[in-house]
Formats: structure tokens, C-alpha cells, sequence
């Protein structure tokens, strides 16, 4: 069975720091591109950040860009993302997905259900 399982969602105050990890298993792990996307409420879904099977490629949003960092540990299976110099404006459920094609994150083949992340004073 295929999961994805994110965490390290919360609360915090702007100008905070937040790392979410997303915890993959039933597949193999170390043959797929991960990314982290965020939806706020009334908005559409946007991508956040991507990094290749095997981390020689990462992209980012144009919001997040020099903010935030994904990684990924393929002995755990689990990618990453750290936030940095968060703003009330990151405020978004973020999910994980997996998927064959880095340069056609939209066509992930498994997401999670997401965390919530909420930047404020």
C-alpha cells in the first residue's frame, strides 16, 4: 500500500522557521521525483519545490525561491522541506507527491493528505 505521511506542520509567528517531512512507503522510493506543493484556502494548488530521484536537480516557486529547501534522504525514505523566513502569505496546507517525470510534477503518480502550516502574529 502506497502512503505518503507528512509532518511538522504548526502554528508560528512571521519571520519563523518549520522543516515538514514526508515519510514515504509501498513504493520504491529512490526511483521517483518528490514535491512539495501548498494549497491556501480560496487558491488554487501551487508548486512549492521539486527534487530529482536522485537529488542532482531541485526547482523551486518563484515565492519561495532563497526561503525554503527541499532534500531528501533516500535511505529513509523521506523527503524534506525546510522554511525559512516564513511570511503570513506561506500560510497553506502543504502536501508531498511522488512522480517518474521531474519536469511534469502535475502527473505525480501518489500525494499525501497534507499538513497545515499558519504564519502569524
Amino acid at each position: 500500500q502506497v502512503q505518503l505521511v507528512e509532518s511538522g506542520g504548526g502554528l508560528l509567528q512571521p519571520g519563523g522557521s518549520l522543516r515538514l517531512s514526508c515519510a514515504a512507503s509501498g513504493f520504491t522510493f529512490s526511483g521517483y521525483s518528490m514535491f512539495w506543493y501548498r494549497q491556501a484556502p480560496g487558491k488554487e494548488r501551487e508548486l512549492v519545490a521539486g527534487i530529482s530521484n536522485l537529488s542532482r536537480r531541485t526547482k523551486y516557486g518563484d515565492s519561495v525561491e532563497g526561503r525554503f529547501a527541499i532534500s531528501r534522504d533516500n535511505a529513509k525514505n523521506t523527503v524534506y522541506l525546510q522554511m525559512n523566513s516564513l511570511k503570513p502569505e506561506d500560510t497553506a496546507v502543504y502536501s508531498c507527491s511522488a512522480g517518474r517525470s521531474y519536469d511534469a510534477p502535475t502527473t505525480s503518480d501518489y500525494w499525501g493528505q497534507g499538513t497545515q502550516v499558519t504564519v502569524s502574529s
